[in-house]
């Protein structure tokens, strides 16, 4: 009998979870790109992958670390060419964001993967604002973009990333910092941040998921970053915690892909439950979830059931995502209501 009773409960929890309405911050928008749109778009486009099938591109995503991920990635990239293949990616995103309960998503997208291959900066975010524009306007799913620069190309190649982007700063709310961490602190990249800033945008990165802590001092202090994306080994630096819960500097961690890449070798490791306890603003995110094998809703599940969350800790989580939205004051009020509105009508 308890053992029904507990399975009746968990049923009870996934279903709550499936239907919070829901923030997503960190999210690659190429990291979206199933295998199935991923040979679709091969062979309209007439690109050559060295897979076959479906099934073959999934075997492929097995990944040891943070490079051997990223190999992939590119690869799959490739397949982008056309304004249509950046709206089909963002679309097919948006629609199961959707079905997800996300109100509101901040993507990144990563111009110089496409730019270094002779793509246009114009095509890229053209095609991706398309699919926002359009879903604000059919799905009400509001949306943020984030320009994130490559951190193992040079720091001038960033740069001038950011003069191509400044044209269409207006579809910008942010630049971030991605791809591989370790050999690349945040300190290289002081002036195309600085400059950013100066042009009105708002800055983040990618910090503490295979580098020390000493990359998230950097972001904080050298990038000026609002939130640190990933961040889950500062609890290696007790006076680094002590900052990021007394300056509530959002942590925007990705579960699934902690695990897929070896951070933690198994989700019941993982420090999430650590991080909240400890007062710090953790938020849980889906990263790239065509290759971490769960979007934000799958992320949730699999937390809560890896770490026995119980639904304060959850709606914690949704909370902490809205709060640390780059949303007005109003805006972050309208969807925290529905959050608290939601939890009542559940209760």
């Amino acid at each position: 009998m308890p053992a029904l009773a507990n399975s009746a409960q968990q049923a009870a929890m996934t279903d709550f979870i499936r239907g919070l309405p829901k923030a997503e911050l960190h999210l690659h928008i190429e990291g979206t790109l199933e295998p199935e749109l991923m040979l679709k778009l091969a062979r309209r486009n007439g690109v050559a992958l060295p897979y076959q099938s479906i099934e073959e591109i999934r075997c492929a995503y097995a990944f040891t670390n943070l490079q051997s991920f990223l190999d992939i990635y590119y690869r799959g990239a490739s397949v982008l060419l056309y304004e249509q293949d950046f709206y089909d990616m963002t679309w097919t995103y948006l629609e199961r964001a959707k079905a997800d309960g996300v109100r509101y998503v901040e993507l990144f997208f990563d111009p110089q993967t496409h730019t270094d291959r002779g793509i246009a900066f114009a095509t890229v975010i053209t095609g991706i604002d398309r699919a926002l524009q359009q879903a604000r306007d059919q799905l009400g799913l509001s949306s943020g973009l984030i320009l994130c620069f490559l951190r193992h190309l040079s720091a001038d190649a960033a740069m001038e990333t950011l003069e191509q982007a400044l044209p269409f700063k207006d579809k910008l709310i942010a630049v971030g910092l991605d791809s591989s961490e370790v050999g690349h602190p945040p300190e290289k990249f002081a002036a195309v941040f600085d400059r950013a800033q100066r042009e009105g945008l708002l800055t983040v990165a990618h910090a503490g998921e295979e580098g020390p802590p000493e990359y998230i001092w950097g972001a904080l202090d050298v990038l000026k970053v609002s939130r640190i994306d990933h961040g889950v080994r500062c609890v290696e630096d007790p006076r680094l915690v002590q900052r990021l819960r007394a300056d509530q500097v959002p942590l925007t961690v990705c579960p699934l892909s902690n695990v897929k890449l070896g951070v933690f070798p198994c989700l019941e490791e993982h420090n999430l439950k650590q991080l909240l306890d400890l007062g710090l603003c953790a938020t849980v995110n889906s990263d790239d979830p065509a290759y971490f094998g769960g979007y934000l809703t799958d992320n949730l599940i699999a937390v809560q059931q890896a770490l026995d969350l119980n639904r304060e800790a959850i709606l914690q989580l949704t909370r902490n995502a809205f709060e640390a939205a780059f949303l007005d004051h109003a805006q972050k009020q309208t969807y925290l209501g529905e959050l608290e509105r939601y939890q009542q009508d559940y209760a």
